[in-house]
């Protein structure tokens, strides 16, 4: 009977064991339930918790379209002067390189300052834009001003190639692209509704610049000598970076993305970007040569000294025009538009107008028309990469297409004083720059035209 017994209780027991053991489990789901989602009883009876988080939409206000976002835009102005429009500014420093610093090099040896100082500021752009995606514009700003300055300080106690080339061409050109990749990059989240026009102001600070600082350079080395007409341009650029770099901030820094490998591949697998890639690539070749030789050239057909000086400033001053209204016209007829009539506009007046011109007058006019036409060149840059980019890597995609350009920056002066001194002469390197002018603008085209068919009517 005992052992009976025991039978008996034996599974009484652990029908009990099992019995609790299910109920437990009911309870912790009640109540894990319970805590996921209250009632609305409890709700409404709850006091709120002032500790508590407030709602993500709350923390991501609309850009203020105008107000304070000015400020923003007035220190990206004065960032966009001393970085690209000394960058603009690379004609007035060939000439006087070639005549009077540094006679006995050839006119291609020379075109490596210049065209370093094109590559880096556009080479350095995943590196800056990656910098920009993850801290925003501060280190920029600050890095890449006191790069510059020291850079130009270094070359005015340059008298030998190689130190211009280091302190110009290097150390002053790479805080040149941090400067102006931050400047860049920091206008898209103020503005949503004027982002064209805006990033057209931005933009004419480089045009100005393009225009003050030739004519400081040809007036102040005739007056007071190379090393303090340096010296001079570096405290003013100083004076406008300390403005800078106490104005320009974000308003909404995305979180940024880290990028895998498969996600650059994947970058380079769209086509969008792969042809407006290419279009930029293009243009770069085509859009400098005007820039760097259009002094020269003049100079060379026997136009007067006291005019080919001031023809980059006339220049930027067409571009300073052309970079607003671009941005103007942006923002209502689409970027993409925008840039594909004024960018084959720049390329016809290259083959139609430069080719022949021989007087002073016609020089004039195509120095003023393609400064007008290529100013979207700068001032469209971005905005159609943020166009078809994802908000968070709008700095590194914007990094690789000047990334990319960069290799046309870089070899575009060189190529065009091998063009000039062998058979081609000035003829073979306008037709080399028309031509590459031409094919960037289609490709950009075909971007426009991948995104949207052959909708003509759209603004896109």
């Amino acid at each position: 009977m005992s052992t009976n017994s025991d039978d008996l209780v034996t599974p009484s027991l652990a029908s009990q064991a099992t019995g609790m053991a299910l109920q437990q489990a009911e309870d912790a789901m009640t109540n894990k339930t319970e805590d996921v989602e209250p009632s609305t009883e409890e709700n409404a009876g709850r006091e709120p918790d002032p500790e508590a988080a407030p709602p993500l939409v709350s923390q991501q206000p609309e850009p203020p379209n105008g107000g304070v976002a000015w400020f923003v835009v007035l220190g990206t102005w004065c960032a966009s002067f001393c970085s690209f429009g000394w960058i603009n500014s690379v004609g007035a420093f060939q000439e006087y390189y070639e005549n009077e610093l540094l006679p006995n090099y050839s006119l291609s040896t020379i075109s490596w300052i210049p065209s370093l100082q094109i590559f880096f500021i556009m080479a350095m752009g995943p590196i800056v834009g990656r910098i920009y995606d993850c801290y925003g514009p501060r280190y920029l700003l600050f890095g890449g001003s006191l790069l510059h300055v020291f850079g130009l300080m270094m070359a005015s106690l340059a008298t030998k190639y190689y130190q211009i080339l280091l302190s110009q061409g290097v150390c002053s050109a790479i805080g040149v692209a941090a400067i102006f990749q931050a400047a860049l990059n920091v206008i898209h989240g103020w503005f949503t509704t004027k982002t064209g026009f805006a990033f057209g102001i931005m933009a004419t600070g480089s045009s100005l610049g393009g225009i003050v600082f030739p004519i400081m350079v040809t007036r102040l080395i005739k007056d007071v000598g190379y090393s303090w007409t340096m010296r001079i341009c570096a405290f003013l650029i100083l004076g406008l970076l300390i403005i800078a770099n106490l104005t320009v901030r974000t308003f909404r820094k995305p979180p940024p993305v880290k990028l895998s490998h498969n996600q650059v591949r994947q970058l380079f697998k769209e086509p969008g970007f792969v042809l407006c890639l290419l279009g930029f690539f293009c243009f770069t070749f085509g859009i400098y040569v005007p820039i760097t030789y259009l002094p020269v050239q003049a100079l060379d057909i026997g136009i007067d000294a006291s005019i080919t000086e001031y023809l980059i400033p006339i220049l930027n001053a067409g571009s300073l025009f052309g970079r607003i209204l671009s941005g103007f016209a942006g923002d209502r007829i689409g970027c993409y538009n925008t840039f594909t009539i004024v960018c084959y506009l720049t390329a016809i007046w290259i083959l139609a107008l430069w080719i022949p011109c021989s007087t002073t007058g016609g020089i004039i006019a195509f120095a003023s028309l393609f400064g007008l036409c290529s100013g979207a060149y700068v001032s469209l840059i971005s905005p159609l990469i943020a166009q078809i980019s994802p908000m968070s890597e709008i700095g590194f995609r914007t990094g690789v297409i000047y990334c990319v350009s960069s290799i046309g920056g870089l070899t575009t002066s060189p190529i065009s004083g091998i063009i000039i001194d062998g058979a081609g002469g000035w003829t073979g390197d306008k037709v080399f720059a028309g031509v590459l002018c031409l094919a960037g603008t289609t490709f950009v085209l075909a971007t426009r035209l991948y995104n949207t068919g052959f909708k003509l009517a759209v603004a896109f």
